[in-house]
């Protein structure tokens, strides 16, 4: 699934982002309300993981906005306020789940299933596309013009995350936490590399070529 975490703690922010990558969901992490809700309003996710005392923006009058615009996609509220009347404001406000911290990752990920079982949830995609470019998520398979195209794991992931993103440019920051989980600059060219070699296999043998790279900011699969 596509999940986006809104969430200022330093430390459990990343640590929430990391346990559902591991899981093989993709996320995107922001660190406050106003930056959260631009997100949620300019890309489409499966569930939203917040907390509810967020800077800029707390995460009730995020939610009540979300859902006076009529956004329904799934929230779980999470906050270190426990009391019945605090569950029930965070309920009302429009989310659909309520997390107290301090939480087990396992029950958090237990949450998040429970929610995508829910009638009306929209079955995540199987099937990723640029051109003639296919990725098919179920069985771990690319093809191009209907030819098999044997990817590292790595390599798999990377090109996942840009066709997620077609025509959205990614930048090496961007690529390193999403791919690599990778939060500093590293000072080593694993992005490029990883570039190059995706490149050799999804675009040399064809007529087209498919990622770009947009000088000065990044790379992208063209939409």
């Amino acid at each position: 699934m596509k999940i986006l975490v809104i969430e200022d703690d330093k430390t459990t922010g990343p640590f929430v982002a990391k346990g559902l990558r591991q899981e093989g969901h993709t996320v995107d992490l922001v660190a406050n309300g106003r930056d959260g809700l631009l997100q949620a309003t300019t890309a489409d996710y499966d569930i939203l993981v917040l907390d509810r005392m967020l800077p800029g923006l707390d995460g009730l009058s995020l939610i009540k906005t979300l859902r006076g615009a009529g956004q329904r996609t799934p929230a779980i509220m999470l906050t270190a306020l426990s009391g019945v009347e605090d569950r029930i404001e965070g309920l009302e406000a429009g989310a659909d789940d309520y997390l107290v911290k301090p939480f087990a990752f396992g029950e958090l990920s237990a949450r998040v299933a429970a929610l995508a079982r829910r009638p009306g949830y929209q079955q995540q995609e199987t099937t990723l596309q640029a051109a003639d470019l296919q990725m098919d998520l179920v069985h771990h398979r690319v093809t191009r013009a209907g030819v098999d195209i044997p990817l590292l794991p790595r390599e798999f992931t990377l090109l996942e995350h840009l066709l997620r993103r077609k025509g959205r440019v990614q930048t090496r920051t961007m690529l390193l936490e999403a791919v690599w989980d990778i939060n500093f600059d590293p000072q080593t060219n694993v992005v490029e590399t990883h570039i190059s070699r995706l490149r050799a296999k999804v675009d040399r043998p064809f007529d087209q070529d498919l990622i770009e790279t947009v000088r000065g900011a990044g790379y992208r699969i063209a939409a």
